[in-house]
């Protein structure tokens, strides 16, 4: 079917990469490999830093003025999408394009990676968060990519329509490097984190993963950080200078061989939605060490491709890590189960398959919902 597609919170050209830009070209890349026709309707940004009903309110005015400049060019070219789809939308990122185009077109309208805070509908981001809502209630589908968010949505969204969809990658690159032969997993632990050195969540987690390795500094290991930012220098200078090396901010290209040179991946997942690096780790064959945040658990098996920790929680953290350097096979088998699962429920093909069912659902939905009005 022919798809049109916007990502209010970062349009997939955003000079500034992150998982979320990541995500959304893979999910791209994946309805394209599952035969669909994707285009971009807009690459119009509703994220705001700040909230007020006067800046929102100003960004809907924008929003809508986009919206009817899409409208006159498909009514001019004669371009027909069979289905809109928003990719991540929350009260920070509301969508006033998608609802505004389904209703004059007609359309199923979906949603991939939505959140919903309740706290947030008081206060400076009220409008934003009930913009957000409407376009839930609008939406034929909606698609969580983790349980907990899932779990929020459900006070808004039937379940007929509800469902969380996975986070996937293109592993191919990854599960190629993984079958270089390298050695067993030995002492001094081979550690890797990969992050962006930013203010916020992002130094929170090296700051977490700092005192962890503190409380282990006598213990075997050694670290290799990749990554870069404007807090590059303090986060540095929170370890070691002898047991770390720094590879600064490397290209995609070069990531999947430094994954498979090490023996563990720790990242202690301040905030974050799941962690794609998470499952770039796993892929390459890595078992990881993480904390437990929101959909973490959905994405790393506890005990089985990595061991998790309550979020924030460096004693628990260093606890686990502490278990691994104290047993280097163990890392192994970490990484051993680790590449099977990706391999299993998260690579392109498996993301293709599930977001050509919630394609197809949404359609469904639309014309059932269709029906019954008229019936």
């Amino acid at each position: 079917m022919k798809i049109a597609f916007t990502a209010p919170m970062k349009p997939l050209d955003h000079p500034v990469p992150s998982g979320d830009r990541t995500m959304g070209r893979l999910i791209v890349q994946a309805l394209e490999q599952a035969g669909h026709a994707v285009r971009i309707a807009t690459t119009f940004r509703s994220w705001r830093r700040q909230g007020s009903d006067e800046i929102q309110g100003a960004v809907r005015a924008e929003a809508i003025r986009e919206a009817d400049r899409i409208a006159e060019d498909w009514l001019r070219t004669g371009y027909g999408p069979d289905l809109f789809l928003t990719y991540h939308l929350y009260h920070k990122a509301p969508d006033w394009i998608g609802p505004a185009l389904a209703d004059r077109f007609d359309l199923p309208y979906a949603i991939v990676e939505a959140s919903r805070a309740p706290k947030r509908q008081k206060g400076d981001w009220a409008y934003g968060f009930t913009a957000a809502d409407a376009a839930l209630e609008r939406a034929d589908a909606v698609a969580a990519l983790h349980n907990a968010d899932a779990q929020c949505l459900r006070a808004l969204v039937p379940e007929d329509r509800l469902e969380v969809l996975l986070p996937f990658l293109d592993a191919a690159p990854l599960q190629e490097a993984s079958h270089v032969p390298k050695p067993l997993a030995a002492q001094p632990l081979s550690l890797l984190t990969v992050g962006m050195m930013r203010e916020g969540d992002k130094t929170r987690s090296y700051e977490v993963l700092a005192e962890a390795l503190r409380q282990l500094q006598d213990r075997p290991w050694q670290l290799t950080i990749i990554g870069d930012g404007p807090n590059r220098d303090y986060i540095l200078g929170l370890f070691p200078p002898e047991k770390i090396a720094w590879l600064g901010a490397l290209p995609p290209e070069q990531l999947p061989t430094q994954y498979a040179l090490h023996d563990l991946f720790v990242w202690p997942a301040i905030r974050e939605a799941f962690g794609l690096v998470l499952l770039e780790a796993q892929a390459a064959g890595v078992g990881v060490v993480a904390g437990d945040t929101f959909g973490v658990p959905d994405i790393v098996r506890n005990g089985e491709t990595g061991l998790l920790s309550p979020e924030g929680d460096a004693a628990a953290f260093a606890a686990n890590l502490g278990r691994v350097i104290g047993d280097p096979a163990l890392a192994d088998r970490l990484g051993h189960a680790a590449r099977a699962h990706i391999a299993e429920n998260h690579t392109l093909a498996a993301g293709a398959q599930r977001l050509d069912n919630f394609a197809q659902r949404a359609v469904r939905n639309h014309f059932a919902h269709a029906r019954k009005k008229q019936g």
